[in-house]
């Protein structure tokens, strides 16, 4: 692309436009009439007043050899130059200024289109202020000092005249020319392109009627009368009218300023002829109003100069306007495509969550009942245990996905004991290390034990992570973690004598999914979440965590988080739930899970009842005295929240019953939603039986405790 740019900024050299450009503007017999009028224009004007204003005739060639492909713009040249030729031969020139003439307006014609290519592009467009002020300098005067200088050459050997009226006439003659260039082939050009201006029209018809007029009288008062220069007049209404119009209608306007500019001049009306003259006899035989012409020259072109860049500059800023709107309206759609793919997401994350974690219900939870059977051999044991976990290895890989996915919402500080907290963190990953034959120490200096103001949710799962990390990598030795107390932050060091990582390895080592060998023959396991999900908590606790590792000598992660010590009141110990002979109701849509629920409730002694869905639940419990009711979410008729609100509008003492959540929606916002429908407590499935019976005390104790703040306002 920017070789592509450069090009059309600095074009070759070349004379006709290139074959594959499109085609616009006027055709080519269009283009001789306007060369005819022209010089039947400049003649007239030259035989009947005496004076030429402008040389618009080499202007309109030019336009139309930038303007033409090849073919149309050699015959229009062609055509021209004859014309040129045979109306010097009825003016009565003499057969030099016949030849020198005509050559002289083609060689200014050649010399501005191969710089006017060459400097302003092959598109030669003239949008812009910056090709406007190429094509002027770099072009047009240039190719106009060129001739004018070739002129006086030949005068001087043909006809010798005073240099003071020499100097006069080419001055005149680089004048008219310049300002017919600057000018008429800009306008052409603007207009052959009018169709890139469609959609750039901010005035209405009759905006545009009302701004032309204006203009057109503010002329006609200037150049209508002979008593006063306010030629100043003319200028608020053709910049209005160049911030509101496009380029093309400007230069239409600037041409119609000069038309009535130049008209009244050679008639002897307007502010240009009351210029005062200065007394040189040397040009004394040259006419007042040839002498007055610099004065126009120079106001039709400052007229020029501020008009077009105006328009040109206003247009280019609605053009980025209407772009921005464009990329804005795009960016604003992408939005809301992201945003409804999140939700989308969302949804899926939500429903993927529940199917999975149902049936992970049963697999770890008869597991579980199985191990604690009595009749079980030690072999039939083992293998119970290894379906249990493998049953927890999916559960936990699943809830590292969600958690990454989600983000893990928002961080919730709370009272918890550092020992217990660690001990459950790496419980599994001590267990793995038995098995490999590894030893595994968990060291607490002074003052790291005891309660601590962190979430210990997010805390045990970064532990959990890093300590199973460890064995993972550790073939020998084994792994030893630390913790300090450091002021009001907590210091956990994780070293393993294992494989060790390279730079390369390092640099990656908290990506998603980023594994140190992700070959087919790679010995270790895991989908590379574990360390990406620990960082993204430490991160979102306002830790830090950082690594120290080389190939074969072992690695050390050490994490920092704020967690600072505080001090928990005793509390009773709560009554076992097996000692309660509660009466519990069931609700779940799933028999399985309800025979799962079941059998763990009875090994605690206590009664239970079925539902199968929210309506059932609701009936159960307006018809008999339930003391807890562990119920489902989603289910047909009615689901669990429904339910749950149904329960809470009830009359009497079934109002105030306890209600857990046994559910496979475990997201953070499901856990929200079942607790503001005025259930007392959650817990994902899958469950075990001290998951379920540990809940059970969370919501009978919930449960109390709402009960008393409601009698008590």
């Amino acid at each position: 692309m920017d070789g592509s740019g450069k090009t059309l900024r600095r074009g070759r050299w070349r004379f006709f436009r290139h074959d594959a450009g499109l085609e616009a503007g006027a055709p080519p017999w269009l283009y001789v009439l306007l060369f005819v009028a022209a010089l039947s224009l400049g003649q007239w004007s030259m035989a009947a007043l005496h004076a030429t204003v402008m040389w618009p005739a080499n202007a309109v060639l030019l336009a139309a050899v930038l303007q033409l492909p090849r073919d149309k713009a050699r015959a229009v040249l062609i055509g021209c130059v004859l014309i040129n030729l045979g109306s010097n031969i009825v003016r009565g020139d003499t057969p030099l200024f016949v030849f020198a003439n005509a050559g002289l307006n083609l060689l200014q014609v050649a010399v501005a289109t191969l710089l006017a290519r060459r400097l302003c592009g092959a598109a030669l467009d003239m949008r812009r202020p910056k090709r406007l002020f190429r094509f002027a300098v770099g072009a047009a005067i240039p190719a106009v000092a060129l001739t004018t200088v070739l002129s006086g050459l030949i005068v001087l050997l043909v006809r010798p005249m005073p240099l003071e009226v020499l100097n006069f006439r080419l001055h005149h003659l680089f004048d008219m020319e310049l300002l017919a260039m600057m000018i008429v082939t800009p306008a052409l050009l603007l207009v052959a392109r009018r169709h890139r201006f469609h959609h750039d029209a901010q005035a209405s018809r009759v905006e545009v009627g009302v701004l032309v007029g204006l203009m057109c009288a503010a002329a006609l008062w200037a150049f209508g009368q002979t008593t006063a220069p306010i030629l100043f007049i003319i200028f608020p209404p053709l910049i209005l009218l160049a911030f509101r119009l496009s380029p093309p209608w400007t230069a239409g306007a600037v041409g119609l300023i000069s038309v009535i500019a130049v008209g009244a001049t050679l008639i002897g009306s307007g502010p240009v002829v009351l210029t005062r003259l200065s007394q040189d006899p040397a040009l004394a035989s040259i006419p007042a109003v040839m002498r007055q012409m610099n004065v126009l020259h120079l106001f039709l072109l400052t007229v020029m100069a501020t008009a077009l860049p105006i328009t040109t500059l206003s247009t280019e800023r609605r053009r980025l306007f209407a772009r921005l709107h464009d990329r804005t309206e795009t960016a604003l759609a992408a939005l809301q495509r992201a945003e409804k793919a999140d939700a989308a997401k969302s949804r899926f994350l939500a429903m993927m969550s529940h199917e999975m974690r149902t049936p992970l219900t049963g697999i770890t939870g008869y597991a579980d009942l199985l191990s604690r059977h009595p009749e079980l051999d030690a072999e039939g044991r083992r293998q119970v245990e290894a379906v249990h976990q493998c049953g927890e290895a999916m559960l936990r890989l699943i809830e590292d996905l969600l958690e990454v996915s989600s983000g893990g919402g928002e961080v919730v500080s709370k009272p918890v004991d550092m020992r217990a907290l660690v001990d459950e963190a790496v419980r599994p990953a001590r267990e793995w290390a038995t098995i490999r034959g590894l030893d595994f120490v968990v060291d607490y200096l002074p003052g790291a034990e005891g309660a601590a103001l962190t979430d210990g949710r997010r805390l045990r799962q970064i532990l959990h992570h890093l300590g199973s990390n460890a064995v993972k990598f550790t073939g020998r030795g084994g792994v030893r973690i630390q913790v300090e107390r450091r002021d009001d932050r907590l210091r956990f060091e994780i070293h393993d004598t294992g494989c060790g990582m390279t730079e390369d390895v390092l640099a990656g080592v908290f990506s998603l999914f980023e594994q140190a060998d992700a070959t087919t023959r790679r010995a270790h396991e895991g989908a590379g979440v574990g360390l990406a999900l620990a960082k993204t908590h430490i991160d979102r606790m306002g830790g830090a965590v950082w690594v120290e590792s080389a190939p074969a000598m072992g690695t050390t992660f050490t994490v920092e988080i704020p967690a600072p010590a505080v001090e928990v009141a005793a509390t009773p110990d709560a009554l076992p739930v097996q000692d309660r002979r509660m009466r519990v109701l069931i609700v779940d849509d799933h028999p399985s899970n309800r025979d799962l629920m079941r059998i763990m409730l009875e090994a605690a002694d206590c009664e239970t009842a079925e539902a199968c869905d929210g309506r059932e639940a609701v009936d159960a419990v307006r018809a008999g005295a339930f003391d807890l009711v562990l119920m489902d979410v989603r289910m047909p008729v009615m689901d669990g929240v429904a339910a749950t609100r149904a329960i809470r509008a009830l009359e009497g003492p079934a109002a105030e019953i306890a209600v857990l959540a046994v559910t496979a929606e475990a997201m953070p916002e499901d856990v929200a939603r079942c607790l503001t429908a005025g259930m007392d407590a959650h817990l994902a499935k899958p469950i075990t039986q001290a998951k379920l019976y540990a809940a059970m005390d969370q919501a009978m104790d919930a449960a109390e405790h709402r009960v008393d703040d409601v009698r008590a306002a």
